[in-house]
């Protein structure tokens, strides 16, 4: 059996307390200092458009209508994704935010009738008619309501 001695415990025990309050400052300063943090910078806020709801709409009206006319191999199927690219440009400019707005509404209606529509049929072609007539009624409206 081994016989431990508590008189070679006590010089252990004085060590280790030493070293612990000698590591105490180091430690609680490590817990009080904030990691150092990077500088970010914000992006500007979004230039709030009275009319932004309407051209979200109109966007992914356009991401529908392209993907319903090249589904169905109509002429011109991609002059709706030119279209939308036009819009971008001319309607956010340096409004990073708006553009990721749009561009997210013009994915969502191409993805809509993508999960839906896998061949060209006669409910694909009417669905692309309304929706280029709705496209064409938002269109004049934004124009009529807000155009210069």
């Amino acid at each position: 059996m081994l016989n431990v001695s508590t008189g070679t415990m006590i010089p252990v025990r004085r060590i280790f307390l030493c070293l612990l309050v000698l590591a105490g400052p180091t430690m609680a300063q490590g817990k009080n200092t904030p990691p150092p943090q990077e500088e970010e910078i914000a992006p500007p806020p979004a230039a709030i458009v009275p009319y932004d709801d309407k051209l979200a709409r109109l966007a992914e009206v356009l991401g529908s209508v392209h993907y319903l006319r090249t589904l169905c191999k109509a002429a011109g199927a991609d002059e709706w994704r030119n279209g939308m690219q036009q819009l971008l440009d001319s309607e956010t400019g340096n409004e990073p935010q708006r553009k990721e707005r749009l561009t997210a509404a013009f994915n969502r209606g191409y993805r809509a009738f993508a999960s839906v529509y896998t061949d060209c049929t006669a409910a694909a072609i009417v669905a692309e008619e309304r929706y280029r007539n709705e496209g064409a009624t938002l269109a004049t409206e934004i124009t009529s309501r807000f155009g210069n």
